[in-house]
C-alpha cells in the first residue's frame, strides 16, 4: 500500500514541478520581450550573437542539407520510377524539404549546436557568478545577456532553414539530374509549377520562425535556471537538447495539421 502511495506522490511531485517550470519559463519569456528594446538600441550585441549562433552553424547546416537532399533524391527516384513519374522528382524533393525536412532538420541541428552552446555559456556565467556581478552593478542580465541571444536565434533560424532547403534541393538535383539522368528541364519546371510561395514556402518559414522562438527560449531558460555547478550546467545542456527536440517534433505536427489540412 505504501508503495502505491509513494508512486502517486512521486507522480504528483513531477507534475507540480513541470507546471511550475512552465510558469517560470513563461514569465522568463515575457521578461525577455519586455527588455528587448535595450537590445535593439545596442544592435551590435545582436550582431555578435548572430555570428555565434547563426554563422557558426552554417557548416553543419550546409553539409546536412546537401546529404539529406541527395538521399531524398535517390529514394524519391526509386519510388517514382515504379509509377513512371521520374520527371516529378523535383516536385517531391522541393516539397519535402520546404514543407517538412528543411524547417525540422534545421531546427534540430540548431538546437543541438547553437541551443546547447547558449545553455552552457549562460550556465557557466551563472556558475562563475558573472550574472550576480551584473546585478550588483545594476545591470539587468536579461536585457544584457538573454535578449540579444533570443533575437539572434529568432533571426537566424528561418535563414538557416531556407539555406538547408536550398542546399537540399541542389543535392537532389545532383543525384537526380547529374547522376541518374532525369531531364533537367522537367526537374526545374515541374518544381516551379508545383511549389506555391504562400502555401509552401511561407508556411515553411513560419514553422522555422516558431521553432526558432521555442528552441531559443528553452536554451536560454535552461541556462539561466541551471544550478551553479558543473553537474548542473551539464544537466541543463542535456535538457535543452532533449526538450527542444521533443518540442520541435510536437509543434511540427500541430503546425502541419493547421497549415496543410486544406491543401
Amino acid at each position: 500500500m505504501m508503495g502505491v502511495v509513494n508512486t502517486i506522490r512521486a507522480i504528483g511531485h513531477r507534475i507540480i514541478n513541470a507546471v511550475w517550470r512552465i510558469g517560470v519559463a513563461s514569465r522568463f519569456f515575457f521578461l525577455t520581450l519586455l527588455y528587448s528594446g535595450n537590445s535593439f538600441r545596442r544592435f551590435h550585441l545582436i550582431i555578435k550573437e548572430l555570428f555565434s549562433s547563426g554563422v557558426m552553424s552554417l557548416i553543419i547546416i550546409v553539409v546536412a542539407g546537401l546529404f539529406v537532399g541527395m538521399v531524398l533524391g535517390l529514394q524519391g527516384y526509386e519510388t517514382l520510377k515504379r509509377y513512371g513519374s521520374e520527371s516529378a522528382l523535383g516536385v517531391m524533393v522541393a516539397l519535402g524539404l520546404v514543407r517538412e525536412l528543411g524547417p525540422v532538420m534545421a531546427a534540430l541541428l540548431f538546437a543541438s549546436r547553437a541551443g546547447s552552446a547558449m545553455t552552457a555559456e549562460i550556465g557557466l556565467m551563472k556558475a562563475t557568478e558573472q550574472i550576480s556581478a551584473m546585478e550588483m552593478m545594476a545591470v539587468n542580465p536579461i536585457a544584457r545577456i538573454v535578449a540579444p541571444r533570443f533575437w539572434a536565434g529568432v533571426i537566424s533560424m528561418p535563414l538557416l532553414a531556407a539555406l538547408f532547403s536550398a542546399v537540399g534541393i541542389f543535392g537532389g538535383y545532383l543525384v537526380g539530374v547529374v547522376q541518374i539522368g532525369v531531364d533537367a528541364g522537367s526537374f526545374w519546371s515541374q518544381m516551379q509549377a508545383a511549389v506555391d510561395f504562400r502555401e509552401d514556402i511561407m508556411n515553411g518559414m513560419i514553422k522555422s520562425l516558431v521553432f526558432g522562438v521555442v528552441v531559443t527560449v528553452i536554451a536560454l531558460f535552461e541556462g539561466f535556471d541551471a544550478p551553479p555547478t558543473a553537474e548542473g550546467v551539464s544537466g541543463a545542456t542535456t535538457r535543452t537538447v532533449v526538450t527542444s527536440s521533443l518540442a520541435i517534433l510536437m509543434l511540427d505536427f500541430v503546425l502541419t495539421a493547421i497549415m496543410f489540412r486544406g491543401a
